[in-house]
């Protein structure tokens, strides 16, 4: 009942709160918050229960949903959902209390779409089912588009929501088709079935390309990135953080799901194409950072960066490249989505996020400005943090395959270091634009306790990466081994 009760425990919040009048908005945000607080413990004992020592799912739940069509509710976790259900529950709590003063309407509603998104998430990464996955996977765009389309802040926000909404739908279309075709031949959605099944070469290849168009547009890849950047900048604070740590790891998570293991023989065939993707990819969304004069246009692009490099340690088919970046999902989660709550505490006080109207805030904001230096290091993979474990393994894996892709992918880390330490240069030195701004605060209890785990996770993964890398192991050669591959390192 334990992954039951996870995707419940959100939604039984969203309807609890329900019945709470609009006005007491101080009990409505305690109530959630509560939800999700106890969400993050119970995935802690799921963590703490989970066995090493097994290759197979645990936790398994299944109930009969369609019996007639053979399509059950299968659940389970194995050593690479583990984290990403982790990731989500640490993540929702954070962003409801980064949002706490930040929303001035419709809080209720706000705090509802939240819950709502935790409980679809945690379902994507645990549900054995392939039509269930689709139809999970899918769901998850609703609370997104609501939450970028009424609470963005700018008037852009509609023209994000919907490019957001209609660049994922539409990749997903394809995706369904192929769902449709593999249950017609296989006579089952059940994902443990499917893994003994094999497919015809050609058909796999069809297949692979049907599944790619969904996961290439949420991981996002070139050239169907353009509605990240726009929907990061519309979307309130708390929106861009689980867009950037949790949404895209859901394209990500569904190469390493279903098109790894479900069609190896394609899986092998397309990697120069994402080899290619990849590699253009950041290098120009490295290039196109540095020149962007919007705080969050520049996190955006180099997300983009960071989740291409992630699609490089998958597709080099060995150990150190699929565990590299399976950490740098994680790390990337917590980096990335803290340095978004870093742009949302100066735009709550300026409300602009323009790079050109800040400078020398490490003058009035020291407290800030070195939380900000931390994550800015670590988005640049500096040892001892968790980014430099999992570039460090997706380069080693990836230069055991192929060196060329291994030398054109570091090129990104490069290029990483210009726009991280110019930006962090610009907002931090430099004399204080009292034309512009001249009342400032510091970090206040509220926002410092949002970033503190942030702060301390990214550390403990940076100094000791084995307690989420042991874990991987054996679901990790399980998976390789799916492709014809034996790594017993």
């Amino acid at each position: 009942m334990l992954l039951s009760n996870l995707i419940l425990i959100p939604l039984i919040g969203s309807f609890l709160v329900l019945f709470i009048p609009s006005q007491y908005k101080e009990t409505i945000k305690v109530v959630v918050l509560s939800f999700s607080l106890a969400e993050f413990l119970l995935s802690l004992m799921m963590w703490m229960s989970f066995d090493n020592s097994s290759s197979r799912f645990q936790f398994v739940e299944a109930y009969n949903w369609i019996e007639s069509s053979n399509i059950i509710f299968y659940l389970g976790v194995d050593g690479i959902s583990l984290f990403f259900i982790l990731l989500t529950t640490l993540l929702i709590p954070i962003c409801l209390l980064a949002s706490w003063d930040a929303i001035k309407f419709n809080e209720k509603e706000y705090f509802i779409a939240f819950l709502a998104m935790e409980a679809l998430v945690i379902a994507v990464f645990c549900v054995l089912d392939i039509i269930l996955f689709y139809v999970f996977f899918e769901s998850v765009l609703i609370p997104m588009f609501i939450i970028i389309g009424v609470w963005g802040s700018r008037e852009r926000r509609i023209r994000a929501a919907y490019m957001f909404f209609l660049y994922t739908l539409l990749g997903s279309v394809l995706m369904l088709l192929a769902i449709l075709y593999i249950y017609y031949q296989a006579g089952t959605t059940d994902y443990q079935i499917l893994l003994t099944t094999t497919f015809d070469p050609e058909v796999q290849k069809l297949l692979w390309l049907a599944f790619f168009a969904s996961f290439a547009v949420k991981v996002p890849m070139l050239p169907v990135h353009i509605w990240l950047p726009e929907a990061h900048v519309e979307a309130p604070t708390a929106g861009s953080v689980i867009l950037a740590g949790i949404l895209l790891k859901l394209g990500s998570y569904g190469f390493l799901r279903f098109s790894l293991p479900l069609f190896p023989y394609a899986s092998i065939y397309f990697t120069p194409l994402i080899y290619a993707f990849a590699c253009i990819a950041v290098i120009y969304t490295s290039l196109t950072a540095i020149r962007q004069t919007d705080l969050k246009r520049i996190i955006a692009y180099a997300s983009v960066a960071h989740m291409n490099l992630v699609l490089i340690g998958m597709f080099v088919y060995n150990l150190q490249g699929l565990e590299g970046s399976i950490l740098q999902q994680l790390s990337h989660g917590l980096v990335s989505g803290a340095l978004f709550l870093c742009v949302g505490v100066i735009y709550d006080r300026h409300h602009t996020r323009l790079v050109k109207y800040y400078s020398g805030l490490a003058h009035t904001m020291p407290i800030y400005i070195a939380i900000f230096m931390f994550f800015s290091m670590a988005n640049i993979a500096l040892p001892g943090t968790s980014s430099f474990v999992g570039e460090f393994l997706i380069l080693a894996g990836a230069f055991q395959t192929n060196t060329t892709v291994c030398v054109l992918s570091a090129t990104g880390m490069i290029l990483g270091g210009g726009y991280s330490l110019w930006l962090f240069n610009r907002v931090a030195f430099g004399n204080i634009k009292v034309q512009y701004m001249n009342v400032f605060s510091d970090v206040d209890k509220r926002e410092f306790a949002t970033l503190l785990p942030l702060v301390i996770l990214t550390l403990v993964m940076g100094i000791y990466p084995e307690i989420f890398l042991d874990p991987m192991h054996l679901t990790c050669n399980n998976l390789l081994a799916h492709l014809g591959i034996y790594d017993i390192s």
